[in-house]
């Protein structure tokens, strides 16, 4: 198959995968946002589909949820956040020369900080203008940003021992 085509579909089921995560399991926190398993996808975007594909694939089913669910006026900031984390994850777990766990976890904690603060700015910038008002959402988005790395480290790790990846000529 053309590597070019096998890549685009990959991050399309990607895409597709991080948006029903995001809306299937929504844990309601107290700013009126939830914990989902969103940035398991996210991250796991980054690391199969690596940097460029993964950051499309990432910010394009990210963004989907939150128009999908209510929250459009988060999906420009949810886009560039996800995508971004994708990067972060893709860049440094290469970085590490090769998917160790100590890789992932540090990969994956890295995104998620990033998402964690880039929520904080979005939402001072663009949504409540107000710092203190936004700095409350920092500890409901390292809780999600918690899960984020639980899940797609102990994902990944199944995958691999499952040879699941290999099977797809992944890694």
């Amino acid at each position: 198959m053309n590597e070019k085509l096998r890549k685009i579909v990959l991050a399309a089921v990607f895409a597709a995968l991080t948006c029903v995560a995001t809306m299937l399991i929504q844990i309601p926190t107290l700013t009126k946002g939830y914990v989902n398993l969103g940035d398991c996808f996210v991250i796991l975007a980054g690391w199969i589909c690596e940097a460029y594909w993964g950051a499309a694939a990432a910010g394009i089913g990210s963004a989907l949820a939150d128009i999908i669910s209510g929250y459009a006026v988060y999906a420009p900031g949810t886009f560039a956040i996800k995508a971004l984390m994708a990067v972060i994850a893709a860049l440094l777990v290469y970085a590490f020369r090769s998917h160790t766990f100590t890789g992932r976890v540090v990969s994956a904690i890295s995104a998620e900080l990033f998402m964690a603060l880039g929520y904080f700015a979005f939402e001072w910038a663009f949504i409540t203008g107000s710092f203190e008002t936004s700095v409350i959402g920092i500890p409901e988005n390292l809780i999600q940003g918690f899960v984020g790395v639980l899940a797609s480290v102990s994902v990944m790790t199944a995958l691999e021992k499952t040879r699941a990846l290999s099977a797809l000529k992944l890694k």
